[in-house]
């Protein structure tokens, strides 16, 4: 009887660990779709279709700042931007600068860009899209800066043409950004750290600053230290190292 009662326990509790995740899923699908709406209505969001962005010209591309901003300061984009934590803490840090979210996952950065008008920052703004498609979305030397906060290594061989450091995307970067410009690779992944630094070592690119522990070695930027997105704060108690990368591209 005790062996036929355990069965009895675990298949109830296998019903309800389903229900529970079913429960959860169709919770978290209404919540997605509450954000998207909302979305809609913000001011600071822009979604333009990848058939607005590839068959036609984005009539934003070279305007950000002159239609968007209303101003001339240095345009900064932050490539999958996640929840925008990053995207908003560096807008309220250097309101001397215009700031852009980006990423596909309008529901994930839902809360940054309420953040942002919540507290009155008016210098960020959130744009959903492919990051593939960035040199559709940027005129030639129109970006000051580029971030890259924690991006998926993508450490399967297979998987390299979506990592963001690969040197199709590379290319994009150096399209859209000014001359003088620089790109900042923040990980948790030391894959992605040293396949960065090797790839951009190969190609001959100027590597202003990289460290594999930005916060046991001095020296770091204030601007990579003073930010903690949620999950950096994770990986710190789990006593993982954060590098770092700052480099430009050389005229070759």
């Amino acid at each position: 009887m005790c062996f036929f009662n355990s069965i009895k326990t675990n298949i109830k509790l296998k019903c309800f660990l389903n229900f529970t995740t079913r429960l959860n899923n169709k919770v978290g699908s209404k919540n997605k779709l509450k954000r998207f709406k909302e979305n809609e209505t913000f001011n600071n969001v822009f979604q333009p279709s990848r058939k607005e962005l590839v068959e036609t010209d984005y009539e934003l591309k070279g305007n950000w700042n002159s239609s968007v901003f209303k101003n001339n300061n240095p345009l900064v984009l932050e490539l999958g931007c996640g929840k925008g934590e990053y995207a908003v803490a560096l807008a309220n840090k250097f309101p001397e600068k215009n700031f852009i979210g980006i990423d596909i996952k309008g529901a994930r950065f839902w809360r940054g860009a309420k953040t942002a008008i919540e507290e009155s920052i008016s210098n960020v703004n959130f744009l959903r899209m492919q990051i593939e498609l960035i040199d559709h979305a940027f005129s030639e030397n129109e970006v000051d800066e580029i971030w890259i906060t924690f991006p998926d290594p993508q450490i399967k061989y297979k998987r390299t043409k979506h990592r963001l450091t690969n040197s199709e995307f590379l290319k994009r970067y150096k399209k859209i950004l000014k001359p003088d410009g620089h790109v900042n690779l923040k990980t948790d992944s030391e894959f992605m750290h040293g396949y960065t630094l090797g790839l951009l070592q190969g190609a001959g690119q100027e590597i202003i600053y990289a460290n594999h522990d930005v916060y046991k070695n001095e020296g770091s930027p204030e601007e990579v230290t003073s930010i903690q997105t949620f999950y950096e704060e994770q990986y710190l108690e789990q006593n993982k190292p954060i590098t770092y990368i700052r480099f430009k591209f050389k005229d070759n």
